[in-house]
């Protein structure tokens, strides 16, 4: 990563953009490359801005940016890319992160969370805003009322669409040269699609992250 990061901005409020511009501009270890308010507009400017970061809101005028996140977490998984949304709930957090998205903010938070997300981004984390992170913890947590075979659904992935079919593979013994053919990518792109899944699954190797994902219900076992 270079010494100071680029920030790709998709936000369609004029005043919210130029705010979220000074903040990050103000930022040492930031800059803003890009900025835009349709999701049209993200996909023709993104890809000549060659950004480290892609900071997105979620409801466009054009549709819906996690189409986008999915889209360049599949073109370039090198990218960071973070959400910052006015909503907090479960079921559009859990969208972002299987897109494809790092880290979840909303906009509600201050300059200084702001900062201290991207700062954490850029570090390797993956920032979630409290107040998500507190709703999340609930929805994973078993009802007391509940028995062991009717307690909450097992908890959402955290790993996107691609990493899922990856880890898939890999469970079913393929070697990361024989996935990067099967799914058309570079031995490359399967190297960094492997070093976001161990971060988010906490593991250090092949073996465990397959434990790991098994252990949550995220790959099936093998026949």
């Amino acid at each position: 990563m270079k010494e100071t990061a680029s920030v790709f901005l998709v936000e369609d409020d004029p005043v919210t953009r130029r705010h979220l511009v000074e903040t990050i501009d103000s930022l040492e270890r930031f800059c803003i490359v890009g900025e835009v308010g349709a999701l049209a507009e993200a996909r023709e400017r993104i890809e000549p801005a060659s950004p480290d970061v892609l900071l997105t809101d979620l409801k466009l005028p054009d549709g819906s940016a996690l189409a986008l996140i999915e889209e360049q977490a599949d073109l370039n998984p090198r990218l960071l890319i973070l959400v910052i949304s006015v909503f907090g709930d479960e079921e559009t957090v859990v969208r972002a992160v299987e897109a494809g998205a790092h880290g979840y903010i909303l906009k509600t938070d201050s300059s200084q969370a702001i900062d201290l997300a991207l700062q954490q981004l850029l570090d390797g984390g993956s920032p979630i805003s409290a107040s998500i992170a507190r709703h999340l913890i609930r929805r994973l947590q078993p009802a007391s009322d509940q028995s062991a075979a009717t307690q909450a659904d097992p908890p959402p992935s955290l790993l996107s669409r691609r990493e899922l079919e990856v880890l898939q593979l890999v469970a079913k013994g393929y070697s990361y040269q024989e996935i990067a053919n099967l799914i058309g990518v570079s031995s490359n792109t399967i190297g960094s699609y492997t070093k976001r899944m161990y971060t988010k699954l906490a593991v250090h190797s092949k073996s465990e992250a397959v434990f790991e994902a098994l252990r949550l219900g995220l790959v099936t076992k093998p026949e």
